[in-house]
């Protein structure tokens, strides 16, 4: 999975590299200390640009923050597709896969998987990207009940997938994991639930 390159002053900086410089500044200052203490001119310090160089590509500070959760959104969406390729398509395994990479990309990701999902003035560009990683799950799930299109049925059984690595997800990085007193290892947890919810059993 793609990790954040540290930008170190203007020697990390070039040219045709502005808009990522920024995004990879931005990006270390929120998993540093939040999307609230986040500013514009810190980021521009980190990068090594001056304080006008973001207008070139972003129209505030907002515009820097959504880049950051559509960077996010796509690196996870690779991750959960990457994880279940090994797998056939629409199997147990597969979607289990995409499950626990889902869990490992929060825990390696915390700031930025919390403002992925934080409110975002319902923007257009981030609820696609929602929209894009969440159909990779609803696809696996209409394969796996052999349907050729997403329906009904394929939305209700999608759901309960999503809530339960979306909620362990939360309960892992904010340390409440262990109140449940449930030591399984991750993928051994989510294979589980995945089976469990899938056939009913």
């Amino acid at each position: 999975m793609k990790q954040a390159t540290r930008v170190t002053g203007k020697a990390g900086y070039h040219h045709g590299d502005l808009r990522q410089q920024l995004v990879t500044a931005t990006r270390e200052l929120i998993e540093e200390k939040g999307p609230e203490a986040f500013s514009v001119s810190e980021a521009c310090r980190r990068a090594g640009v001056s304080t006008a160089a973001p207008y070139r590509h972003f129209g505030d500070k907002t515009d820097m923050i959504a880049a950051v959760i559509l960077e996010g959104m796509a690196e996870m969406t690779a991750a959960l597709h990457a994880a279940a390729v090994p797998h056939p398509h629409g199997s147990v395994e597969g979607i289990s896969a995409s499950g626990v990479a889902y869990v490992a990309f929060a825990e390696a990701h915390p700031a930025v998987f919390r403002l992925m999902f934080a409110e975002n003035s319902g923007r257009a560009d981030v609820e696609e990207a929602g929209h894009t990683c969440y159909s990779g799950l609803l696809m696996q799930v209409a394969a796996y009940l052999g349907k050729d299109a997403v329906d009904e049925e394929v939305l209700a059984v999608s759901f309960p997938l999503w809530t339960f690595v979306h909620g362990l997800s939360f309960l892992r990085i904010d340390g409440k994991a262990e109140f449940a007193r449930m030591h399984m290892p991750v993928a051994d947890l989510v294979s589980d639930a995945t089976r469990r919810l899938l056939t009913g059993r």
